[in-house]
């Protein structure tokens, strides 16, 4: 028998067990199921005993902050902790004014571990529950860290915890936008120098979240707020199993905010700015034809990107202008919407602008075909400079917002929109805003750990 085994097999406690049970595991799942637990058992003991060894360990005397006497020692107490490897137990002497002052006690140890007053849980548990319940609902994030973890916690305990770090990480972005407003802006995200002198995107939309009525409380009919959500990218390419180049996005960044595009604005800027829009070599806008996105691409993006329409959008309002002149149940309807289609493709706007035009010069035109032609003649006139893109797609740039959209559902639908799941206010806002810390990298930073921090 090894050594190690030998000194486990004399430890008192449930260390023998826990060692038979490896030693007669038959099957490799069970080997390592049962070494997992003979190695977080041990893990404890390590801590317990390193935190043993500091307690005695001799400290310099402190005063009462209130009335100068120095603290008297009270004795060693008991102190508690639950972290990834279970619960730690240690005993450090505790102190407390003479003179009964109010908020005296301090135990020394705690202070220089860290330890906050009152606290039970380590931070490295917190983050550990926050991070599932980024990606699942609470109660389905309970039962995965117990079962990576064998900490017993309730779902409600992983609901405080978001809210907790939730209210950390938006503080922290209203500080930022703040000192936006005051003329400090953010620093520029380091990058490889390849990475860099790639095109950066830029995109906005829109999506319904279900919140419960005002006052959040539980009753009550559905109420549907949008949530606007930007995204930025750096377009690579990548070549598929079938030797064909496809647009890949790096370094993808999110912005999310439940209100209207006000509130997206200075957010969308902020995280711009952090993504090198005042240095990139090409930025690019890329949404469909709502409006209020627009109107931000003017207000905001205008002198630093080129827009680019979303074809598909642009296809869709062709259709429809189709419909209403030749009736979208016939051929002739059919193959005008074809054709047009192809024409706006391959850069040839104007002679599609041309051939409205023309429909809407004739006299047998009813007045509600000419309203959706004129209205289609408007809007891509107004996009005339967003709608090249035979020149686009020579620039290597994307025509279609697709994977806009699909940040959305990555970043809302599939996390906000599950069966039965109406919020409040705070509780979406919270969880939204610890799931863009973990999409963007944020997240270690959040929580002020590093790859060693167990405490």
């Amino acid at each position: 028998m090894s050594s190690l085994k030998a000194s486990i097999h004399q430890l008192s406690g449930t260390w023998p067990e826990l060692l038979t049970a490896l030693e007669k595991a038959t099957t490799m799942t069970a080997l390592l199921l049962a070494g997992w637990h003979l190695a977080r058992a041990l893990a404890v003991r390590l801590v317990e005993e390193e935190l043993e060894q500091r307690a005695h360990r001799p400290s310099e005397r402190t005063q009462c902050k209130t009335c100068g006497k120095w603290l008297e020692s009270k004795g060693f107490v008991e102190r508690k902790l639950t972290g990834l490897i279970g619960t730690i137990g240690w005993k450090r002497r505790v102190e407390r004014c003479p003179g009964g002052c109010k908020g005296s006690q301090c135990a020394q140890l705690d202070k220089e571990l860290g330890v906050r007053p009152n606290q039970r849980v380590s931070d490295t548990l917190k983050r550990a529950a926050c991070a599932l319940a980024v990606f699942v609902p609470f109660g389905i994030a309970r039962e995965m860290l117990t079962l990576l973890t064998g900490a017993e916690v309730s779902p409600g305990s992983i609901w405080n915890w978001v809210q907790e770090w939730g209210a950390e990480a938006k503080a922290r972005v209203e500080r930022e936008l703040k000192a936006a407003l005051e003329g400090v802006l953010p620093a520029e995200e380091e990058m490889e120098a390849e990475v860099a002198d790639l095109p950066l995107l830029i995109g906005s939309d829109g999506v319904m979240v279900p919140f419960r009525p005002d006052g959040g409380q539980p009753t009550g009919r559905t109420v549907w707020r949008e949530v606007k959500v930007g995204i930025l990218a750096r377009l690579g390419t990548r070549v598929t199993q079938k030797g064909k180049t496809v647009t890949q996005l790096l370094r993808r960044r999110l912005v999310a905010v439940r209100g209207d595009i006000d509130a997206l604005q200075p957010r969308l800027w902020l995280e711009s700015v952090r993504q090198g829009i005042l240095t990139a070599k090409t930025v690019v806008w890329l949404s469909d034809g709502g409006k209020g996105f627009w109107r931000l691409f003017r207000d905001r993006f205008e002198q630093h990107a080129q827009g680019i329409l979303d074809f598909y959008h642009a296809a869709q309002n062709l259709w429809k202008g189709a419909k209403a002149w030749l009736d979208g149940r016939s051929k002739q309807a059919r193959q005008w919407f074809v054709l047009a289609r192809h024409k706006l493709r391959q850069g040839q706007a104007n002679e599609v602008l041309a051939d409205i035009k023309a429909a809407l010069d004739l006299d047998d035109l009813s007045d509600s075909a000419r309203k959706t032609l004129t209205n289609l003649y408007n809007y891509l006139d107004e996009h005339r400079d967003h709608i090249d893109y035979a020149r686009f797609k020579e620039l290597g740039l994307p025509i279609g917002s697709g994977l806009v959209e699909s940040a959305c559902k990555w970043l809302i639908q599939q996390r906000f929109k599950g069966v039965g799941m109406r919020w409040s206010e705070d509780g979406f806002d919270h969880l939204l805003y610890l799931r863009l810390f973990w999409v963007n990298n944020r997240f270690d930073d959040l929580f002020k750990l590093t790859a060693i921090t167990n405490s």
